[in-house]
C-alpha cells in the first residue's frame, strides 16, 4: 500500500511545528552536516586542518627561487556511531478504539511530536557533552551561576577565544547557557532598559539579545560535570608553552576525566579543560589547544576543579554535527512508504517510515548521528 503517510502529512507537520518543549541551543550553534545520502553505523567523516605557518626572518636576494617551506595538513576523522530511534506500533483495533475518542490522526501527531522531541533532546545532549569536553579553557566559579550582577563573564570567555586566535567578529560566535544563567541575564537592570539594552525585546518578550559578539542561546541540555576522583597528581616534566600532552604522576590511581578543569599551583589563572584523561597513578593527559599558556615546572601540583555546569562559548566551525538516514539494504526493506520531515525547532531532518505487518502497522523514526569537536581553540567553558 503506497502513500500511507500522505493522508497523515498534515498531522506530522502540525506536530513538528510544536515540537521541543526544551530549549535547543547547541545544535544551531555548530556546523551541521546533514546530507540526504544514507550511511551505515561506523562510517567515517573526514576533515582537514592546517598547522601554524613557519615565518622566515629573512629574504636573501638570489637569482634562484628558494624552496617553499614544507607544510603538513592534518586529517581528522569521526565515526558515525550514534543511533536514535523511535518506533510507534498501531494495530487495527487500536485505531478503531481511539477513533471513538480523540482520533488516530490526533494521537499519532502527538506521538510524532514526542518522538522528535526525544530524538532532538538526545542529539542536543550529545553535542553539549562533546563541546564542553573538547574545550580549551574555562572561566568562572564552579557551582556559581554566572551573571548574578553583570555580564562581564561574556567578555572573559570572548577573551579566551580571542587569545586562542579565533575570529570573534564574523558573526559565528554563540554562547549556550542553561535556564538559570538566562534568568540572571534577564534580571539585569541594564539589559531591561531600552536605552541601555538596545531594544525592548528582552523586557517585553524575554528574548536574549546578542552581547559582546555572541549570539545568546539557551539549552535544556547544558551538561553538569562531575569531576574525577584523582588526587596528588603533578607535572612529571617541564611543560612548555603550547604543550597539549601533559605527563603527570604522583596520583592515587583515581580518575582524571574528560571535561575536568585543572590548574597548576604555579598558575591559578589558566583553567585548562582535559580532553583526554586517564585512570592511574601516572599517565599522559591531553588538554585542549592551544595548550599550556604559562610554562609549568616539573613537580608542580595539579588541582582538579569542583563539579560545574558547562555553559559553552564556541565558534561555529569548532564543532560539527553529522547526521544521516540509516542505510537500508539494496532494493529497500519492508517499508511501504517514507516521508522526510524537517523539525523547524532544531533544523534537523528526519525520515519517517511506515511498515505493514499482520494486522499491525509501525511508524519508525531512525537517524544516525555523531558530533565532533574539531578545534578546541574555538571552545571555552563558562563555569556555572
Amino acid at each position: 500500500m503506497a502513500n500511507v503517510l500522505t493522508d497523515l502529512a498534515a498531522d506530522i507537520y502540525k506536530a513538528a511545528d510544536i515540537v521541543g518543549r526544551e530549549a535547543v541551543g547547541f545544535i544551531p550553534a555548530v556546523t551541521i552536516n546533514a546530507g540526504a545520502e544514507q550511511a551505515a553505523q561506523g562510517d567515517t567523516v573526514r576533515s582537514h586542518f592546517t598547522r601554524e605557518a613557519t615565518v622566515n626572518a629573512s629574504a636573501t636576494p638570489s637569482m634562484t627561487i628558494p624552496e617553499g617551506d614544507d607544510q603538513t595538513v592534518d586529517t581528522k576523522t569521526m565515526a558515525l556511531s550514534q543511533i536514535a530511534s523511535v518506533r510507534i506500533p498501531w494495530t487495527g483495533e487500536d485505531m478503531k478504539h481511539v477513533n471513538n475518542g480523540s482520533g488516530f490522526e490526533t494521537i499519532y501527531g502527538d506521538q510524532i511530536r514526542q518522538a522528535m522531541r526525544g530524538i532532538v533532546n538526545t542529539i542536543e545532549a550529545h553535542v553539549a557533552g562533546v563541546a564542553y569536553k573538547g574545550a580549551s579553557r574555562a572561566y568562572g566559579t564552579a557551582g556559581t551561576t554566572p551573571f548574578a550582577s553583570n555580564f562581564n563573564e561574556i567578555a572573559a570567555v570572548r577573551q579566551i577565544l580571542f587569545d586562542n586566535g579565533m575570529p570573534v567578529t564574523d558573526g559565528r560566535l554563540s554562547l549556550v547557557i542553561n535556564s538559570a544563567a538566562g534568568t540572571n541575564l534577564r534580571q539585569l537592570a541594564q539589559l531591561q532598559k531600552a536605552n541601555e539594552g538596545g531594544g525592548t525585546e528582552l523586557l517585553r518578550q524575554g528574548t536574549l539579545l546578542d552581547l559582546q559578539g555572541f549570539m545568546l542561546k539557551e539549552s535544556g541540555q547544558v551538561q553538569v560535570h562531575t569531576k574525577g576522583t584523582a588526587t596528588g597528581l603533578d607535572a612529571n616534566a617541564n611543560l612548555a608553552l603550547k604543550d597539549t600532552t601533559l605527563a603527570l604522576d604522583g596520583g592515587d590511581g583515581g580518575s582524571l576525566l574528560s571535561g575536568d578543569v585543572i590548574t597548576f599551583a604555579s598558575d591559578s589563572v589558566n583553567k585548562y579543560i582535559v580532553n583526554t584523561g586517564f585512570t592511574a597513578a601516572a599517565g599522559n593527559a591531553v588538554i585542549g589547544g592551544p595548550g599550556i599558556r604559562t610554562a609549568v615546572a616539573s613537580g608542580a601540583e595539579l588541582t582538579i576543579g569542583n563539579n560545574f555546569t558547562a555553559n559553552v562559548a564556541l565558534h561555529q566551525s569548532a564543532v560539527e554535527l553529522a547526521m544521516r538516514p540509516l542505510q537500508k539494504p539494496a532494493g529497500g526493506d519492508a517499508a511501504v512508504d517514507e516521508m522526510i520531515v524537517q523539525d523547524p525547532f532544531s533544523g534537523l531532518v528526519f525520515r519517517i517510515s511506515a511498515y505493514k505487518g499482520y494486522n499491525k502497522a509501525m511508524f519508525d523514526i531512525t537517524c544516525l548521528y555523531q558530533a565532533k569537536a574539531w578545534k578546541s581553540d574555538g571552545i571555552a567553558v563558562l563555569l556555572g
